[in-house]
């Protein structure tokens, strides 16, 4: 029999990829269906505009009965990178826990609580103008990430893109509205007009996860 995790979790992968959620991509390793990660991003009318923020859900065997631990693995002035967080919906407070909640639900709360001040566990304090700055080097920082690069080439596309918009309105000597462009982007949904190569590894990584799956409820049920 395979894992109560196992059903729960590619029902809510599949469920994502059909309609995704505003500002979020997600999905989780193609070698461990435990370990999920995300990329959010196009945030507006906040200090976190135009930026580009990479972290992950590390499930337990127990999901979705016990919640996650939750990380931002991008600097980005609100939370300590690599850090877990103390949310009510992560594994610092498994009372609080509702198996009703799934992965995406979990990160919308995290786009709320980075959106305001409340200090937690795994929280930092900085200015408004730290974060701005941290904005424009996540994408930068991301692309450092061979798991980042792997699971959202389509993020790729999208921040590379905007370096080059960037690059382009350097030359021309005008003033960097990289807020604006980075608003563009964000607007576009990556799932449709992306470029043919990361869609073509999005689908690789689905078929991977998809054998991979399929072999471990095969080794359950021998």
């Amino acid at each position: 029999m395979p894992k109560p995790y196992t059903k729960r979790l590619l029902r809510e992968y599949k469920a994502m990829k059909l309609t995704p959620p505003p500002h979020i991509v997600a999905a989780p390793l193609a070698s461990n269906l435990l370990e999920w990660h995300y990329c959010v991003y196009g945030l507006k009318d906040c200090p976190y505009e135009g930026g580009f923020y990479h972290g992950k859900l590390i499930f337990p065997e127990q999901y979705p009965f016990k919640p996650p631990g939750i990380m931002m693995l991008t600097p980005s002035g609100r939370f300590q990178p690599a850090t877990r967080l103390c949310m009510s919906m992560s594994d610092y407070h498994p009372d609080q826990w509702n198996p009703a909640w799934c992965v995406e639900s979990i990160l919308k709360g995290l786009v709320s609580f980075m959106l305001e001040g409340t200090a937690t566990a795994g929280s930092i304090t900085t200015t408004a103008a730290e974060k701005e700055r941290l904005a424009l080097e996540s994408g930068a920082h991301n692309l450092k990430n061979a798991v980042f690069c792997e699971l959202f080439p389509e993020m790729v596309d999208m921040i590379t893109a905007e370096h080059e918009r960037r690059k382009n309105a350097a030359a021309a000597g005008k003033p960097e509205a990289s807020k604006a462009a980075s608003g563009q982007d964000a607007e576009q949904d990556p799932n449709e007009g992306g470029a043919s190569t990361g869609a073509n590894i999005a689908l690789a990584m689905a078929v991977v996860l998809f054998a991979y799956v399929a072999s471990v409820i095969m080794g359950d049920v021998k």
